[in-house]
């Protein structure tokens, strides 16, 4: 019994080495199982993840209300208590940001399925009660919008710019505005999303990450903007609120 079991194993051994070592030298000891140790130290490259695509050009709808609260906390927790009555409505939460002058000034941005149907709530008696309930000051302002552009990369600031205006042709003030983006770059500003009004592309709307507050602010009130906006179409100057992002969905 030993006798047949010794050089089954003796084989085993070698075929292992064998193959482990990706065969060996024509006269090397094929049974000695001690000295057939692997050399291939080679370790294969780390797969490149493909690039993550953060940009999205297929329209948006969304619906955004600014308004001021007398408690945020409160505010915030009557909010979420009503977000089945929001889905209803095909509206979905999206975005709550607070007012860097003033943090009782809210913005609140949502995308929904349907304009007519977010339309319809923003007027209905519902939201006005629950509004009321929850601590909203003076009267909402809501807008909607259909958003052409957004960034949805991750940015090291969570400071926001939102500037709405009019503009004489959108065509044209898109053409001007996509070609001069390096311009808000250098100036502290990464464009995060823009759209415009829906039934209405002479309304638009820009917001915008602020990378530096001094950079940004200097460009805001500078001719060279002023020149650009003139020739983009823009007409006025912009109503801008700037706010920080506290909380995403």
């Amino acid at each position: 019994m030993k006798r047949s079991i010794l050089p089954t194993l003796s084989v085993s051994v070698a075929l292992f080495c064998l193959f482990s070592c990706g065969g060996g030298q024509p006269d090397q000891d094929a049974t000695d199982s001690t000295t057939a140790v692997s050399t291939d130290t080679t370790t294969a490259a780390p797969a490149t993840a493909a690039p993550v695509n953060t940009i999205i050009t297929t329209p948006q709808n969304m619906m955004v209300v600014t308004h001021k609260v007398a408690d945020f906390d409160k505010w915030l927790a009557s909010f979420e208590a009503h977000d089945s009555m929001k889905l209803a409505h095909g509206i979905h939460n999206y975005v709550i940001g607070r007012g860097v002058k003033d943090p009782n000034m809210i913005l609140v941005a949502t995308k929904v399925d349907d304009i007519e149907k977010a339309k319809a709530f923003g007027k209905s008696a519902d939201l006005k009660k629950a509004m009321k309930e929850s601590g909203v000051q003076g009267t909402p302002v809501m807008s909607y919008t259909i958003m052409t552009y957004q960034d949805t990369g991750t940015i090291e600031t969570d400071v926001r710019s939102r500037a709405t205006f009019t503009v004489k042709d959108w065509t044209n003030w898109q053409r001007s505005f996509d070609s001069s983006r390096q311009l808000g770059i250098d100036n502290g500003l990464k464009l995060r999303v823009y759209g415009h009004e829906a039934g209405n592309d002479k309304k638009v709307t820009v917001v915008s990450a602020v990378l530096d507050s001094a950079k940004a602010q200097a460009f805001w009130k500078s001719d060279q903007l002023k020149q650009l906006r003139a020739a983009s179409g823009a007409i006025g100057e912009p109503d801008r609120f700037i706010f920080r992002v506290v909380k995403r969905y």
